[in-house]
């Protein structure tokens, strides 16, 4: 898949984490979109897993409606030919419908894969990867 966003495409897997806080904080669902293979799939914080694009664009809007400004970090890129698996720290500070504070972190599990092109494309997602589903935070 072309990368709509031409002038930002991740030219390293190890960079495919900073770039989703960017889309994020953008505000804009199809720059999140972006980063996705057509078929790539995602996991809902309840544990379910959304297979392609249309399957978790819900998701998505449902995380950019919590607002405020995200920052992720990799911890590590392990490469293997075209495709690499990636773990992040990320936290979100933003405010809760209370007006209170709201902090989300956790970490992240990602198999990103390298496309025709040269840039890289989230293969398979798991926001908190690292995390029981019962420990998972709720996101409405």
């Amino acid at each position: 898949m072309k990368s709509p966003f031409p002038d930002k495409p991740v030219l390293r897997p190890e960079e495919m984490n900073a770039a989703f806080a960017d889309a994020y904080n953008s505000g804009e669902l199809r720059r999140l979109l972006a980063l996705y293979e057509p078929g790539s799939i995602h996991v809902h914080p309840n544990g379910a897993l959304e297979t392609g694009l249309d399957s978790f664009r819900a998701s998505l809007e449902e995380l950019l409606q919590l607002g405020g400004n995200m920052t992720s970090t990799n911890i590590f890129c392990i490469p293997f030919e075209n495709m690499a698996l990636l773990r992040a720290h990320f936290t979100l500070h933003s405010t809760g419908p209370d007006g209170e504070s709201l902090l989300l972190q956790g970490h992240t599990s990602e198999i990103v894969r390298q496309q025709p092109e040269g840039h890289w494309l989230y293969l398979v997602d798991h926001p908190f990867g690292s995390e029981p589903l019962e420990n998972l935070p709720t996101i409405r």
